[in-house]
C-alpha cells in the first residue's frame, strides 16, 4: 500500500512486480549514464576550443551511431524477455474471470461451482475503522498464496481497466473481448488497485482489492460461498 510521502514503487509481491522494478532500475541508470554524458560533452564543447579535427572526425560520428544502437539494444533485450513472461500462462492453478460495469466488479471462480459476486466500492458512512476510504469493497477477491492464477478480464458496457499495482497486473476490460492475464502472489496480504481507464462519471469509485491467503483459508472460504 503507498503512502503520502513514497516516491517509488509499491513493494513487490509477485515475480512479474519484482522484474518490472528491477527493469526500472537498470532504465534509469542507463538514462542517467546518457545524461552525464550529454552533460560532459555540453561542457567540453562549451568551455574548449573547435578544430577541424574535432569537426571533421570520423571516429566520432562512427561512435555517435553506433553507441545509441547498443544503448536500444541493452534496453529491448531485457524488456522483451518481460514482456514474455508476462504474456506467458502455463497451467494455471486457478481461473477467475472480472467484468467490468459502470461502476462496480463482477467476479466469476469458472473453476468452482456457483461462486460469482459483484464487488463494490464501501461508502465512507459504512467503512469500518481503520480501512481506506475508496479503495475498501464489501467482497474482496480472495486467492490462494503462491498458487498460479489466471484473470480473463471483459467488459459489460464500456472501457475499463482491471490494475492491482503491487502484483504487476494492469490488462484492459473491453466489451465482447476476453483479455488474459495471470498473477502469482508470493506472501499472504491485501493488495489495492482501482480501474485505470476512464469509464464514466464514477470511474474514480471502482477500488478492486485482492487479499492472498493460504490455500487451507482460500478452500474454506470457496466451499463456503459456493454452499
Amino acid at each position: 500500500m503507498a503512502n503520502h510521502s513514497q516516491l517509488s514503487f509499491q513493494d513487490a509481491s509477485s515475480p512479474i512486480m519484482e522484474e518490472l522494478m528491477g527493469f526500472h532500475d537498470y532504465a534509469l541508470m542507463v538514462a542517467l549514464a546518457i545524461c552525464s554524458l550529454v552533460l560532459y560533452l555540453l561542457t567540453v564543447t562549451l568551455t574548449g576550443k573547435l578544430s577541424s579535427s574535432t569537426v571533421d572526425a570520423q571516429e566520432i560520428e562512427i561512435v555517435w551511431t553506433i553507441l545509441p544502437a547498443m544503448v536500444l539494444v541493452a534496453l529491448a533485450l531485457p524488456s522483451l524477455r518481460i514482456l514474455y513472461m508476462m504474456d506467458e500462462i502455463n497451467q494455471p492453478d486457478l481461473t477467475m474471470k472480472a467484468i467490468g460495469h459502470q461502476w462496480y466488479w463482477t467476479y466469476e471462480y469458472t473453476d468452482l461451482k456457483n461462486l460469482t459476486f459483484d464487488s463494490y466500492m464501501t461508502p465512507t458512512t459504512d467503512l469500518p475503522l481503520g480501512h481506506f476510504r475508496l479503495l475498501e469493497v464489501d467482497h474482496r477477491v480472495i486467492i490462494p498464496v503462491e498458487s498460479t492464477v489466471r484473470v480473463i478480464v471483459t467488459a459489460d458496457d464500456v472501457l475499463h481497466s482491471w490494475a492491482v499495482p503491487s502484483l504487476g497486473v494492469k490488462t484492459d476490460a473491453i466489451p465482447g473481448r476476453l483479455n488474459q492475464t495471470s498473477l502469482v502472489a508470493t506472501r499472504p496480504g491485501v493488495y489495492y488497485g482501482q480501474c485505470s481507464e476512464i469509464c464514466g462519471a464514477n470511474h474514480s469509485f471502482m477500488p478492486i482489492v485482492v487479499e492472498s491467503t493460504p490455500l487451507a483459508n482460500f478452500e474454506n472460504w470457496s466451499s463456503l460461498l459456493s454452499s
